[in-house]
């Protein structure tokens, strides 16, 4: 899963798995730690405090920055990682991936998986716990993975799901030996099916309208499962309360509540220091200075599969022309933006090169300088001959016009302004004024999901290895997860299959040559990711810089 932007060593159980077409593969898309030893790659260290779950303490609660998203469904189009994470503590989370990637399943949903391939077409078995069960007291059998594979295959356009890649190639879910046995059979080979069944959909909230709206701005516990439930969820404050689910058979959650207070991040260091918070992110120079040092609080810091993009709306009237997006983004000095970042944190990285994997990935390639250059000579030009003349105060005009573009610009935090501001002093030096427009941060769903911007920063992170499923979502002319709404139906066929490449080596290979052909669209700039670097209270276990991993609910908490 990718999700926008608004997760310890394996601590569970080992299953019987036979995974002979995936789970060896698994792993070579991923660096070994140490990576970021490497000039050339990006930080693959983990720093989260692994901790096993017998050595937790039983007790205590876990409280950190946080609220509902708009929407909180995380199969929809419209869900950000904010929607993603908050589902996880109430629930399923039955895949989950080390650090590296390794697939990891969660024996308290799946007792065995089987994957074979048979003349030449895929087959996943999976056994569900026979505990399992929804909150409800519906049995959480084969009819569940069903309903989550139906409202995500893309079949009933009706279903606003995010992705229908991999869902799309499945032909069908039946029962096994018994109601707790799920057979899923593809068409031909998908070596990162594990990352469709990560969580599944209540049958329930699988219909057009659940699927749709149910969980806009709402909770639905008793479509749930897992260690936690609901306990309190204020649509006045915002706030959330996590507690122990009294229907849950698995391991027992060791937290008695895991809180989300309703803060802007600008508030959050703040409440931190003041021992409001376990836990805040500290992404900026600054944040870090004011808790390094804290008593009673670590810093912990590493890799991060997050990237952040500048996002160009082509149906802005301005960025509708290609010459006009490749001026703009000729004339934006990436490492400038990345060190205005990095500022003060003792950090550095290669400029990111691709939407799809990180520089510590072994099949990553640098697509985005085989494709652009910084050049601002180069963008005067482009702008010349496209009608776009200098006007007597350096801006461009053209037919009585002048050549200006919006930047949405989020929150009131420093570090966004001196990124707004290096934007525009870049822009004006090729003749083009930037707009900068304020909004909240509690805007961030509508302004992406209304398009409601010409150029807007934002980020993603990689909730599975898998990068090149996921180029779709990025590309695809007809995906709504295609925020820029660039494309070409022609283009949208040569993304799609890639899909139909069953070697993850061999499937990225080719991800990387399409995507260079996508990057020409001019609608969609990497800029930076950045370390994953987190104030935090000492003794709080399984939390932290994880890279490709989520901690399972029951094993975050604090250390005996």
């Amino acid at each position: 899963m990718r999700a926008r932007l608004a997760l310890p060593v394996a601590l569970i159980a080992a299953v019987t798995v036979t995974a002979t077409a995936c789970r060896s593969a698994t792993g070579t898309d991923s660096a070994a730690p140490g990576a970021n030893n490497s000039p050339t790659a990006a930080s693959s260290v983990a720093d989260y405090n692994p901790v096993p779950y017998d050595r937790i303490k039983d007790g205590g609660s876990y409280t950190t920055v946080g609220t509902f998203d708009d929407q909180g469904n995380p199969f929809h189009v419209n869900s950000t990682l904010t929607a993603s994470r908050v589902w996880a503590w109430y629930n399923a989370v039955a895949i989950t991936y080390s650090p590296t990637g390794e697939v990891q399943y969660n024996p308290d949903y799946f007792s065995e998986v089987k994957v074979s391939v048979s003349g030449g077409d895929q087959k996943v078995v999976l056994t569900i716990n026979p505990k399992a069960v929804f909150n409800d007291g519906t049995p959480i059998d084969w009819t569940a993975v069903k309903a989550t594979w139906q409202a995500n295959n893309g079949s009933d356009k009706s279903f606003s799901a995010s992705s229908t890649d991999g869902y799309s190639q499945i032909t069908s879910v039946v029962e096994g030996a018994d109601a707790k046995q799920a057979v899923i059979t593809f068409k031909g080979v998908n070596a990162s099916w594990s990352a469709l069944f990560t969580t599944f959909l209540h049958p329930k909230a699988a219909t057009v309208q659940n699927f749709n709206d149910a969980y806009v701005k709402k909770a639905h516990p008793e479509w749930g499962t897992g260690p936690y439930t609901v306990g309190t969820w204020d649509a006045h404050s915002g706030n959330i309360t996590f507690v122990r689910n009294p229907r849950w058979w698995g391991k027992k959650g060791k937290l008695d509540k895991r809180v989300y207070v309703n803060l802007e991040s600008a508030a959050a260091v703040n409440a931190f220091k003041n021992g409001q918070l376990d836990y805040v992110s500290v992404g900026d120079a600054e944040s870090l200075k004011q808790i390094k040092g804290l008593k009673g609080t670590e810093i912990r810091s590493g890799g991060s599969p997050f990237e952040y993009s500048l996002y160009f709306n082509t149906r802005s009237t301005v960025l509708a022309d290609p010459a006009v997006r490749k001026a703009i983004e000729e004339s934006i000095d990436r490492a400038q933006i990345a060190k205005i970042q990095f500022q003060g944190l003792d950090y550095t990285e290669p400029l990111p090169g691709s939407a799809i994997l990180y520089s510590f990935q072994k099949n990553y390639r640098d697509n985005v300088s085989a494709v652009l250059k910084y050049a601002p000579d180069e963008a005067r030009k482009a702008l010349d001959a496209a009608g776009w003349k200098p006007g007597s105060d350096g801006i461009r005009a053209k037919d009585g016009k002048k050549l200006e573009v919006g930047y949405t610009l989020l929150g009131d935090d420093a570090l966004g302004k001196a990124t707004a501001g290096a934007f525009a002093a870049m822009l004006k030096t090729v003749g083009v004024r930037l707009d900068i427009k304020k909004a909240d941060e509690s805007e961030f769903s509508s302004i992406l999901s209304d398009r409601k911007f010409d150029l807007f920063l934002s980020g993603n992170r990689s909730m599975d290895p898998f990068g090149a499923r996921y180029l779709c979502d990025f590309y695809c002319s007809d995906r709504d997860s295609n925020l820029t709404g660039a494309g070409s139906p022609a283009l949208d066929k040569e993304i799609r299959s890639v899909a139909q490449v069953a070697d993850l080596t061999a499937q990225a290979k080719k991800a990387n040559e399409v995507e260079r052909r996508a990057l020409q669209q001019y609608a969609f700039l990497p800029l930076f990711s950045g370390p994953s670097t987190y104030g935090v209270k000492k003794g709080l276990a399984n939390v932290g810089a994880t890279i490709f991993h989520n901690p399972l609910p029951e094993t975050v908490g604090w250390q005996k």
